[in-house]
């Protein structure tokens, strides 16, 4: 799970005429004709249209309302190579790809943009799909506030107050949609759109959240898939599904400091903190710890204050690219000079405002979470114990230990049962999807996937880390269909 704090912020986009539709749109299996137009928003592919489609707020209700889904299209290179659609599955919860096939689609190889129309969209409740907000008060989605970290002591008492304050604000002001924003809501939405587009089975290359969102597409409408490919695997566990991927936060950061403390250790490097790795994580402890003592100023910050929290935040922010190493080197050295960094770049409020809604619907109705603060500390403590540079958040409450509501549905079981058309690329080292939930995944599809483990550091890995072996693997995939016939390492 990427943070909520770090979803995407992208713009509006979509395509053209597709499948079996003449010119001016596509037929959906309920009658609805994609009528594709202008996007809004700037930077974008001018080959990109964008439409919407509609979709029940209530799939068990036949009187439901109807709610929009935002959908973007650029459409292949080659309409005689032309196979079907491709699903640029955002990650999340909170981010859309509507974008998506102006941006990293463009990276695909040509005869991936062939063989395939680009889909983006907006996930129901994310702007410009018809869209929910909590208003919640601007301090309660600080940078600190939307994961859990816990006092300097590893009190969650404050944690607990949050979950209250914004599990009130998201009821009252969330509206009857908020209910209804669910993995397997957001995967049925995806029928929808394929419908819409024509199409009788549909690709896909779901990232970090959207792999679990794949992995539930293929469980809910295995005869509609055609070449999945899942990049950054959350483990499936139905009976924790976020939960389990906040707590990977322990292993993910275990796996990837070292490489951050290798790097900042390195002499020549102008932004090495210390001389050996081992100096690098104990002077990072002892510094998180001063700093919960005796916070530093920080203006223009939500909060304003540089504390112990604030610094591991910048820490697991980092470790998600190592490009990013840098950003947590200079915090370490200006904090130890007694000084602060720049306030790092953060999304409008309304924006933020609008990927928080989404991501506490979608957490709190996939699965009931523990209601006792009693319960959350002693995990808290274990996890401080075990794990000391994630300081215990891991295991913290999020705003579900006081959602009101009961899940509508259980959440969707990840099996066997289907047919063998899904690759898993997965980096060694992610911060935010360890290859150990990967690996959950894995064993949880059986014989339906095959799973290729990239030597790479960092979340995504799919064209991410310029690994030839890997990007090849994925590629031929998507191109030809062809899997390797085992698992696979990329050295």
């Amino acid at each position: 799970m990427k943070q909520l704090s770090k979803c995407a912020v992208l713009v509006a986009a979509v395509g053209v005429v597709l499948g079996f539709a003449g010119p001016g749109g596509a037929s959906a299996a309920g009658g609805e004709r994609i009528e594709w137009g202008a996007c809004e928003g700037s930077g974008l592919d001018p080959r990109q249209q964008c439409a919407t489609v509609g979709v029940p707020m209530d799939y068990s209700d036949p009187d439901s309302p109807e709610i929009r889904i935002a959908v973007s299209r650029i459409p292949s290179e080659k309409p005689s190579a032309r196979r079907g659609a491709l699903l640029l599955i955002p990650g999340g919860p909170g981010g859309d790809s509507l974008a998506d096939p102006s941006g990293k689609g463009q990276k695909l190889p040509r005869k991936v943009r062939d063989a395939y129309d680009l889909i983006g969209f907006a996930p129901r409740g994310m702007a410009p799909s018809t869209a929910v907000d909590c208003e919640l008060d601007p301090a309660d989605i600080g940078v600190t506030k939307l994961l859990p970290w816990p006092g300097p002591d590893g009190s969650v008492g404050e944690n607990m107050a949050t979950a209250r304050r914004t599990a009130t604000a998201c009821v009252r002001n969330g509206g009857e949609l908020i209910r209804h924003i669910s993995t397997a809501n957001e995967a049925r939405d995806l029928d929808r759109v394929r419908a819409a587009l024509g199409e009788e089975k549909i690709s896909a290359w779901g990232v970090s959240y959207g792999t679990y969102v794949g992995a539930v597409y293929s469980q809910l409408f295995p005869h509609r898939t055609d070449r999945i490919v899942l990049d950054s695997n959350d483990d499936p566990d139905h009976t924790r599904v976020t939960r389990n991927w906040l707590a990977a936060f322990e292993v993910g950061v275990e796996d990837n400091f070292p490489e951050f403390a290798t790097w900042a250790s390195r002499p020549g490097n102008p932004h090495r903190v210390a001389r050996t790795p081992a100096e690098v994580r104990s002077g990072f402890l002892r510094l998180a710890a001063r700093l919960d003592r005796d916070p530093l100023p920080w203006p223009g910050a939500n909060p304003p204050r540089l504390d112990g929290n604030a610094l591991r935040q910048t820490m697991l922010s980092s470790l998600y690219d190592p490009d990013d190493y840098p950003t947590l080197a200079k915090t370490i050295r200006a904090a130890r000079e007694g000084t602060v960094p720049p306030v790092p770049e953060a999304p409008p409020e309304t924006v933020l405002q609008n990927v928080t809604a989404v991501g506490v619907g979608t957490i709190c109705n996939d699965v009931d979470w523990p209601d006792s603060a009693a319960a959350y500390q002693k995990d808290v403590d274990a996890s401080r114990a075990a794990y000391p540079l994630t300081a215990g958040m891991p295991r913290g409450p999020m705003v579900c230990a006081a959602w009101p509501y009961e899940p509508r549905e259980p959440a969707v079981r990840v099996t066997d049962r289907g047919p063998s058309n899904i690759l898993l690329v997965q980096n060694e080292r992610d911060v935010a999807t360890p290859l150990a939930g990967a690996r959950k995944l894995r064993q949880a599809l059986g014989d339906r996937a095959v799973m290729v483990t990239v030597n790479s550091t960092g979340h995504d890995a799919y064209l991410a880390n310029g690994n030839t072996c890997g990007d090849r693997t994925v590629s031929r995939f998507l191109a030809t269909g062809t899997r390797p016939v085992s698992d696979l390492y990329c050295d």
